[in-house]
């Protein structure tokens, strides 16, 4: 274990890294509430209010894998800080909005903090024992769905008993708090990749690639899929992506070591991911629209959004103490055991979703069985990933499978936001989703689920020694004794 272990205890550590994902990830859902207000807010179109979500998601996708790799270079505590910038900024901006173009600005400066949670995953590699290291993981990966589900119902009664930007004053002021934290009681800890450079030229292809590939799927909706303008993002996305994995596989210092990530456990983890993310998000988008709408349609339960984000609280809560159980199980039976009982559970949830959708107990006892999954799931593969690879990858390694699960909850917006677009009744001279869409969009999160589960079961198990292995190469590299070590063993 490197030499930086943290003099604070491990408790400390893991609740600061856990505090700061739950802040990250709170500040880039807490706009939902606010949606449907925001033309009349800026007095513009909806199409352009959309923006302020996709600004978000597209900085946060280009953010994550280069915040990675820059941690890895240059040590994960100081670019932890370094995002917390953007989230400040931004939260301020947004707060002194006076249109729309300065809120986009704002909540893109926002998306590029999504980092925090990857890079704090990868520091517990070097500041927390390894009889702790696997419920760690699982807290603070849980973050990522923990501050979701609260920012729904805490956004919400912000919105319904202050002024809406009353919102990001808070968010920028908890950040604060938030790098103080990390600032005074996270250790530094060593930069694993001393020596390299950063592969400015990957980083550039990858997010032109990612930035064509998401607007396409999350545009493609109202653009039209067989737009000219969809067809050629799509198109744009794949060459860009075809260059990069040219460049990359021949670089000397790459972006992201394509060599580690065609590893069996590391490539099926990252599929399992985009799998998991999409059956997550597809109770996120069906769950509060049955909540809200009137009871007049049938089906709909009448919540009001305050009353519909503190029914989902109780889910979203459940992932941050089931977290440390799955972590534990992790240490027990192995991380890929965990997975896919994960990703069982999580499409169990979608079969209680079908039967228990007409009523608001239903939809709690199906968001506790659905997010029960979900913690169980998050947690795991965030230690298959960082059992597979070298340390002094850990934090990309861990960035690129986050970016995975935000694909793949990317996808299952556009998907299951077209199955709900498609299947419609009349409501007030407006279209809502039918009875029969939500149906189908809960079926397809429990086939999706399904899918992630065969996935996990076909990750090899991990053979013994090969990440210490890795370690002690890391450590010849840099200099450090281990060398002979090395050599021997080959």
């Amino acid at each position: 274990m490197s030499n930086s272990k943290s003099t604070r205890g491990p408790g400390i550590v893991i609740g600061v890294l856990a505090t700061a994902g739950i802040a990250s990830s709170f500040t880039q859902t807490m706009v939902a509430p606010l949606i449907g207000q925001l033309p009349a807010i800026f007095n513009t179109s909806p199409a352009n209010t959309a923006w302020i979500v996709t600004a978000t998601l597209l900085a946060g996708a280009v953010s994550v894998p280069i915040a990675g790799r820059l941690g890895d270079l240059f040590g994960k505590r100081r670019v932890m800080l370094l995002l917390t910038l953007p989230l400040i900024l931004g939260g301020i901006i947004c707060a002194l909005a006076p249109n729309v173009e300065i809120m986009v600005t704002g909540r893109a400066l926002q998306g590029i903090g999504s980092g925090i949670v990857p890079l704090g995953i990868a520091m517990l590699r070097d500041l927390v024992p390894p009889e702790r290291l696997s419920s760690a993981i699982a807290t603070v990966s849980a973050t990522l769905g923990v501050g979701g589900a609260i920012g729904l119902p805490v956004s919400a009664a912000v919105i319904e008993f202050a002024d809406w930007r009353v919102l990001f004053w808070g968010g920028a002021a908890v950040t604060l708090l938030v790098a103080i934290a990390i600032f005074t009681l996270i250790p530094a800890g060593p930069a694993g990749a001393a020596g390299q450079r950063f592969d400015g030229l990957g980083a550039l292809g990858l997010a032109i690639g990612l930035v064509s590939l998401i607007l396409a799927v999350s545009k493609g909706s109202s653009w039209g899929w067989t737009s000219a303008l969809t067809l050629g993002l799509m198109a744009l996305a794949v060459v860009a992506f075809v260059l990069w994995g040219f460049w990359e596989s021949r670089t000397k210092d790459p972006l992201v070591d394509l060599r580690t990530t065609v590893r069996p456990r590391v490539l099926l983890t990252n599929i399992a991911s985009i799998f998991v993310g999409f059956g997550m998000y597809a109770s996120m988008l069906v769950m509060p629209q049955i909540l809200q709408l009137p009871g007049s349609t049938g089906y709909g339960l009448g919540q009001s959004v305050l009353a519909a984000g503190l029914w989902l609280a109780p889910p979203g809560l459940m992932m941050m103490f089931l977290s440390p159980v799955g972590g534990r199980l992790s240490t027990r039976r192995g991380p890929k055991f965990t997975l896919v009982l994960g990703v069982s559970i999580l499409g169990l949830g979608y079969v209680v979703g079908v039967f228990a959708m007409g009523s608001t107990w239903g939809l709690l006892a199906a968001g506790l069985v659905i997010n029960s999954g979900v913690a169980l799931a998050y947690g795991a593969m965030p230690s298959i990933i960082m059992g597979a690879v070298p340390r002094s990858e850990t934090a990309s390694a861990n960035g690129f499978n986050t970016l995975m699960r935000s694909l793949g909850t990317t996808i299952g917006a556009a998907v299951i936001g077209l199955v709900l677009a498609q299947m419609t009744i009349p409501l007030g001279g407006a279209a809502v989703p039918s009875e029969a869409g939500f149906r189908t969009a809960l079926v397809i999160g429990g086939g999706v689920s399904v899918i992630a589960a065969l996935v996990a079961a076909l990750i090899p198990a991990a053979k013994a020694g090969d990440t210490a292995r890795d370690d002690v190469t890391d450590r010849a590299d840099d200099g450090a004794p281990g060398r002979e070590l090395v050599t021997a063993g080959r």
